[in-house]
């Protein structure tokens, strides 16, 4: 479970808030996680290309920043942006890939520009 001092400051500041419903959370996505035979650097990169799909800027970057932390090289993580372009178009798929190299690159992103 990502505890909430590892949070990106606005979630964070909600998980202190309501720390119930944060553990809840937290604990429905390990069962999720735990909920079939898909595991390591393939759940990592599913999440990847559900936050992509989602259009969720802070979800790329979190699930970018955890999978770099558990190996997965960047190369792969840029692949899942481009695998992007037939499914949902080359503008969500540019995005996506400028918000992983936010991570990979280690600039900040527009958010805390």
């Amino acid at each position: 479970m990502q505890q909430d001092q590892e949070l990106p400051a606005a979630a964070g500041q909600v998980a202190r808030a309501y720390p119930e419903l944060y553990r809840a959370y937290a604990a429905l996505g390990e069962a999720c996680a735990k909920a079939g035979p898909v595991e390591g650097e393939a759940l990592r990169l599913v999440k990847l290309a559900l936050a992509i799909g989602a259009g969720s800027e802070g979800g790329v970057h979190s699930h970018s920043r955890r999978a770099l932390e558990e190996g997965v090289p960047k190369e792969a993580l840029k692949q899942v942006a481009l695998l992007a372009i037939p499914t949902l178009g080359f503008p969500r798929a540019v995005a996506a890939l400028t918000w992983i190299e936010d991570v990979t690159e280690g600039r900040p992103s527009r958010a805390s520009r």
